[in-house]
C-alpha cells in the first residue's frame, strides 16, 4: 500500500508566464513553469512536509518529462500517471494586465482528458488519508469527471477523506453542468475549499457566510471559503472564523489558492486543527505570491514557519 498521505488527481499543464517588457520593444517574453491546480496543490502540500502522489496523464513529449522531473524533484509519487502516445501535455499562457492575470489555454484533447475510471490507482487512493480533486479535475471531460467521482467512490469506502476545492472555469463547461457536477461531488466531500469568486457563480450567492452555509448544507464538515486579498472565511458547523489575509511584496498570484489549498491540506495531515491550517495556508499563499509563476514561489514548510513568526 502506498504511503502517500495526499493523493490529488487533476489536470497538470505546462506554464509561460508572462514577464516585464523590460526591453521596451513590445515583445512579450515568457517564463516556463509548471500550472494545473491540483497540481500546485500537491507540490505545495510535498513542500509543507506531507508525502504526496498524483493522478492523471502525460502525453510522451517535452512538456510531460519536465513534469515527470519536477515531481521527482518534489518527492511526488508517479506511480499513479499515466503516459499517450496519441494525446498531448496540456499548456497555458498567463498575461498580466490592469484587472489582473489572465489565462489563455491549449488544452483541448489533452492526455489528461482522457484519463478514465480504470486508470485509477485504487491502491494509491484507499492508502491515503486525504484525496483532493477539483471543479478543473472533473470539467476537462467526461471521462475524467467520472474517474473523480470513481476516485471519490474508492476513498469513501476505504474511509479516507475527501476535499474538493470548486476552480470553476466558465471555459470549460455551462455553469448550470458546473454546479450540478461540482456540487453532487461535494456533497460526498469531507472538505470544501470554494472562492468566492467561483462560488457565485455557481450558487448566485456573493455573502461568504451564505457561501459557506450552502456547501456546509451539502455535508462537508469543513469549508473554506477563498476571499483572496481579504483572506478566508472558515466555517464549521459549530463555529466559524475570518481568516485575515497576510501582506506580501505582490508579484503573481497565479495559483495562490491552489497554494492555500495544498498547504491546508497537508498541516490537517500533520495533525492541525482546521483554524491553525487556515492560517498557516494563508501565510503560504501569500508568500507565492511574491513570485512569477504557479509553482516556482511556492514556499517551502521552513519559510512559511519564518512568515508566521514575524
Amino acid at each position: 500500500m502506498s504511503s502517500a498521505a495526499l493523493v490529488a488527481i487533476g489536470e497538470p499543464m505546462l506554464e509561460f508566464n508572462q514577464q516585464p517588457d523590460t526591453a521596451g520593444d513590445g515583445r512579450r517574453l515568457y517564463l516556463e513553469g509548471f500550472g494545473g491546480d491540483t497540481a500546485n496543490a500537491a507540490v505545495a502540500a510535498a513542500r509543507q512536509g506531507v508525502k504526496v502522489a498524483y493522478l492523471t496523464a502525460l502525453g510522451h513529449d517535452a512538456a510531460g518529462a519536465r513534469f515527470l522531473d519536477l515531481w521527482q524533484r518534489e518527492g511526488i509519487d508517479v506511480t499513479g500517471v499515466r503516459q499517450s502516445d496519441e494525446r498531448p501535455t496540456a499548456v497555458y499562457f498567463v498575461t498580466h494586465g490592469p484587472h489582473g492575470h489572465e489565462f489563455l489555454y491549449y488544452r483541448r484533447d489533452s492526455a489528461a482528458s482522457f484519463y478514465g475510471p480504470e486508470d485509477v490507482d485504487a491502491a494509491l487512493v484507499g492508502g491515503a488519508k486525504i484525496l483532493h480533486a477539483s471543479g478543473i479535475s472533473q470539467g476537462i471531460s467526461s471521462r475524467a469527471a467520472d474517474a473523480v467521482f470513481h476516485a471519490i467512490g474508492l476513498a469513501r469506502a476505504a474511509g479516507v477523506r475527501v476535499a474538493y476545492d470548486t476552480n470553476f472555469r466558465p471555459r470549460l463547461w455551462p455553469a448550470a453542468r458546473a454546479a450540478a457536477v461540482i456540487h453532487a461531488a461535494i456533497a460526498q466531500a469531507d472538505i470544501a475549499l470554494p472562492s468566492l469568486d467561483d462560488a457565485t457563480m455557481l450558487t448566485g450567492l456573493a455573502d461568504p457566510d451564505a457561501i459557506a452555509d450552502f456547501y456546509l448544507r451539502l455535508g462537508p464538515a469543513v469549508v473554506v471559503v477563498k476571499l483572496g486579498a481579504e483572506g478566508a472565511l472558515l466555517a464549521t458547523p459549530e463555529r466559524r472564523v475570518r481568516i485575515p489575509a497576510r501582506s506580501c511584496r505582490f508579484v503573481d498570484a497565479t495559483g495562490a489558492g491552489d497554494t492555500f489549498a495544498g498547504s491546508f491540506l497537508a498541516r490537517l495531515i500533520l495533525g492541525d486543527a482546521p483554524e491553525a491550517a487556515a492560517r498557516y495556508a494563508t501565510a503560504a499563499a501569500a508568500l507565492k505570491c511574491e513570485g512569477f509563476g504557479a509553482v516556482a514561489p511556492i514556499p517551502f514548510a521552513s519559510q512559511v514557519e519564518a512568515a508566521l513568526c514575524d
